[in-house]
């Protein structure tokens, strides 16, 4: 049990000695952001901080080997002109630049451009396509309606074949699929073009969800005479008996997360409406049928026509609600998408440049204040995903969503007896540090993390507690939240750009960063290798419990079918300016060994002895951090006098 509060937050009036300055990583960051906006030809603000530093990250994870600045550069201008393809095209049909003027709702998170289809020739299932009606029409000699799509940003259009479950909506006289109208659509498969058709084609797909304006006369008259005569509550079992279909208006509450049935792997999603009346009904989508959710919003009011009434007497369906409703056969769905509001919002610029040899002290950091436009939501809660500016703990506030943090971990506790896994991690930057509440869908899934180790989080929410304290949240499963242990990175370490070599006799001077030093072992003055059973998913050392079983105090987890036998080295560095003692556990362990546990155990107790000194004055290249807590003390009693953990190694 965790015996006290966490604080809030504390901010640092003194600078302390996370020189961010020289953080090779961070400079990246804003050389590759002036280069973008420098390449930027509509005096767009370009990308934000976070995003650069997330495509970055997610750079470096997919090539371990190490990256250059060419390969970084040319992965963010390529992502981001991809993310912004076609906001000015060369020619666009007039209807959709009509409604791009009054274009004000968030882009979907799935949604791909009809240009980027055209250019990859490939269109994930999953892909939303947010669509403006170019045409409508009838293939010659057939009845079969074909739909002409353009979207707001791309200068192509791109033909459907309409499913039929749509077709009185298409008709010419009656139906309301006409140019200038809105829909969203997923599910779709990609005909390419071939002798028999000339260009790239959109199959049926049955998930298509009209858009509704309410400002409009004929769409308001629509809603009011269709869909607002039937209420949840009105809904009768026996009328739907005899069969009696229902058109309900609502809004969208929530969207729950993906879940599978446990009879035949079903996959299912739940979303939750809520109508004119404050009555809350479930809407469950099925197997395929959960890629409709990648067309909703939380806020936006849907519009069902003849939706399936299912009822949970039956039992087959596990779920506590008497009645809810399903995307039957006949259903068909309208939707009124909730705008996106925006908020402006100032935002202190905290520095981190030096002065001569020091920091501004924080009253000059937070010195510079701009303003800049974010969206918001009906609660009040600002975006700060695309905020082109870094946040620092000092910048912190209540209803913040999309954060992103930079900084040194300096406590994890394992927060016990909550109904998911739930740990309290402690971050420091150079304006103060905080606690964040890291929430998992299963257990802890982000490998091996110890004080002292630089990590990036992004997807971070802030809100007020019960007792007025600012707290952070980060949710394993949100859209947009990822979690990066730097000091781990296998790239970081062949990556020139992103580190900078500092010597043994440094290590003491600078704290609170990540050291990429080159050194020797020297086996000669101090060394202890041991080996011992460990948790894979957290890296760190089990004990036996009362059972015999091996037991994880990190995860408080009974971790038997999840445990690997690992390294526990002690061990002398130098590099001609000084030698310092480390401590190391893992695969860095047994990079700097060149022997895994397994074939080290197999050895002799003679040959366990001798076989360090057979690695006298090998070289390698290593990512050091101080693993001292916030106290000066050291992390784990184990590690004696050992203040320094190697997080990283390869040989050289």
């Amino acid at each position: 049990m965790i015996d006290y509060e966490p604080s809030s937050m504390e901010i640092t009036d003194q600078p302390n000695h996370m020189d961010e300055e020289e953080d090779p990583f961070l400079k990246f960051i804003d050389y590759a952001q002036l280069i973008l906006k420098e390449t930027e030809n509509d005096n767009s603000d370009g990308p934000g901080w976070s995003w650069i530093a997330s495509r970055i990250l997610k750079t470096c994870v997919a090539y371990s080997s190490g990256v250059t600045p060419a390969i970084l550069l040319s992965d963010l201008s390529q992502a981001w002109n991809e993310q912004n393809r076609g906001r000015a095209p060369k020619k666009r049909p007039e209807c959709i630049n009509q409604l791009k003027e009054k274009h004000r709702r968030a882009k979907l998170p799935s949604t791909v451009t009809i240009d980027s289809i055209y250019e990859k020739r490939f269109l994930s299932l999953t892909s939303v396509i947010e669509a403006v009606i170019v045409d409508a029409y009838c293939l010659p000699g057939t009845n079969i309606c074909m739909i002409t799509l353009g979207d707001f940003w791309s200068s192509n259009t791109i033909d459907l074949y309409l499913h039929r479950r749509f077709y009185k909506l298409a008709d010419p006289n009656s139906g309301i699929l006409k140019k200038g109208r809105e829909a969203f659509l997923t599910g779709c498969h990609l005909r390419t073009a071939s002798k028999s058709c000339g260009q790239a084609r959109l199959l049926p797909t049955e998930y298509f969800v009209v858009l509704l304006d309410e400002d409009q006369d004929d769409d308001a008259m629509l809603i009011g005479a269709q869909f607002c005569s039937d209420s949840f509550s009105s809904i009768s079992l026996e009328a739907v008996k005899e069969g009696v279909s229902y058109s309900l208006y609502a809004r969208i509450e929530s969207i729950g997360s993906l879940e599978t049935q446990k009879y035949g792997n079903l996959q299912k999603k739940q979303i939750t409406l809520v109508d004119n009346d404050g009555v809350k009904l479930k809407f469950l989508l099925w197997g395929e049928q959960v890629m409709l959710s990648n067309l909703f919003s939380v806020g936006s009011m849907l519009a069902l026509d003849r939706p399936f009434i299912a009822s949970s007497s039956n039992g087959e369906i596990e779920t506590c609600e008497e009645i809810f409703l399903e995307y039957g056969s006949a259903t068909q769905l309208f939707m009124v998408p909730s705008i996106q509001h925006e908020e402006r919002v100032s935002v202190s610029l905290t520095q981190s440049r030096s002065q001569g040899s020091k920091l501004l002290n924080l009253s000059d950091q937070r010195s510079v204040i701009s303003q800049v436009t974010l969206p918001c939501d009906s609660q009040g809660s600002i975006d700060f995903s695309l905020c082109p500016f870094r946040s620092f703990v000092v910048d912190l506030h209540d209803k913040m969503t999309g954060l992103s943090l930079y900084g040194v971990v300096t406590d994890i506790v394992h927060e016990r007896n909550t109904a998911r896994t739930t740990f309290s991690l402690k971050l420091k930057d150079i304006t103060g540090t905080i606690w964040i509440k890291l929430y998992f869908v299963g257990l802890w899934s982000l490998g091996r993390l110890g004080l002292g180790h630089t990590v990036y989080i992004s997807g971070l929410t802030s809100s007020t507690s019960i007792e007025n304290r600012l707290q952070l949240s980060w949710l394993e499963c949100d859209i947009g939240a990822s979690f990066i242990n730097i000091s781990c990175l296998p790239a970081l370490l062949n990556s020139s750009c992103l580190h900078k070599l500092s010597r043994l006799s440094d290590l003491s001077i600078r704290i609170g960063v990540t050291h990429i030093c080159r050194i020797w072992l020297d086996q000669i003055e101090y060394c202890h290798v041991s080996t011992r059973f460990s948790h894979s998913l957290c890296g760190n050392f089990v004990d036996e419990a009362r059972g015999g079983d091996p037991f994880c105090n990190f995860c408080n987890w009974n971790c038997s079918a999840e445990v690997v036998r690992s390294f526990h080295l002690k061990i002398t560095l130098a590099d001609g300016s000084a030698k310092v003692c480390v401590w190391c556990t893992g695969q860095t362990a047994a990079e700097l060994l060149q022997i895994t546990p397994d074939d080290f155990d197999d050895l002799s107790e003679e040959e366990q002895i001798l076989y360090p000194s057979s690695l006298e004055n090998e070289r390698f290249i290593v990512a050091i951090v101080s693993c001292r807590s916030d106290d000066g003390g050291l992390v784990n009693a184990e590690h004696e006098k050992t203040a320094w953990e190697v997080t990283r190694a390869t040989k050289v």
